[in-house]
């Protein structure tokens, strides 16, 4: 990519995914072993934004991005079987068309790449299927990216905007619902926790952290095979 499109953020992208897979990973054991306990859920919000703006990192400094795609979409149909059996492992028949969070950030970036090169039929196309298939987040982690991007000179109005996108949460939360925010009666949706990954997003980390970009990929698939076996074992 061309020097003119450089983020001026974060760009320590390996403590950030390893913010993201900590907080994925609790996030799912919460969700299949403990979930009575929302605050496994809150935590776990942390994980796909933070994901989204790796995916936007990549899109702009890769070397290949051909490569970088396929490398997405092999993981996403890796991951598929082990997705459906670590949280539907009695009714998977029913909901084996869950698409796992691979195939959400593959699909958005290839949104992306149609508004960057202008190939609009592309982006249409894969905001359509964000929409109407059963896609992990639907297409918020598109406009996550586009946000990202648009913004990636301006790190303030960036920052300005993804709270934004998070506020309405506010003002959606169910009383009824046990992973709901409740404060002084009033129940915040409990997608709002997902505003929290600004700061890490939008200040500069300077960690030196280094991981193998394999390890990232693998652990997906990996964290939720060991999830299926515990269940197994557990007969949760």
């Amino acid at each position: 990519m061309d020097a003119q499109l450089k983020l001026k953020t974060n760009l320590d992208t390996n403590l950030l995914k390893l913010i993201a897979i900590i907080s994925m990973a609790v996030d799912h054991v919460g969700t299949v072993f403990f979930p009575e306990y929302p605050v496994f859920r809150w935590i776990g919000r942390l994980a796909f934004p933070i994901f989204c703006y790796c995916m936007t990192v990549g899109l702009l400094y890769t070397r290949d991005l051909k490569k970088y795609l396929l490398r997405l979409a092999a993981f996403a149909v890796i991951s598929q079987p082990f997705y459906v059996l670590a949280f539907h492992l009695h009714d998977w028949q029913t909901e084996w068309r869950n698409m796992n969070i691979f195939f959400t950030l593959f699909v958005s970036q290839l949104a992306m790449c149609g508004w960057i090169r202008r190939k609009w039929w592309l982006l249409i196309g894969c905001l359509a299927l964000l929409m109407f298939l059963n896609f992990d987040y639907g297409a918020n982690g598109l406009i996550m990216m586009l946000i990202f991007y648009l913004l990636r000179d301006r790190p303030a109005w960036g920052a300005a905007l993804y709270v934004l996108f998070w506020l309405p949460a506010l003002w959606g939360g169910d009383l009824a619902d046990p992973r709901s925010l409740v404060i002084g009666g009033h129940a915040v949706n409990w997608t709002i926790f997902g505003v929290l990954p600004v700061l890490l997003i939008y200040l500069p980390t300077k960690s030196g952290l280094k991981i193998p970009k394999w390890f990232f990929y693998i652990f997906y698939p990996a964290h939720l095979f060991a999830i299926f076996a515990a269940r197994l074992i557990l007969q949760v």
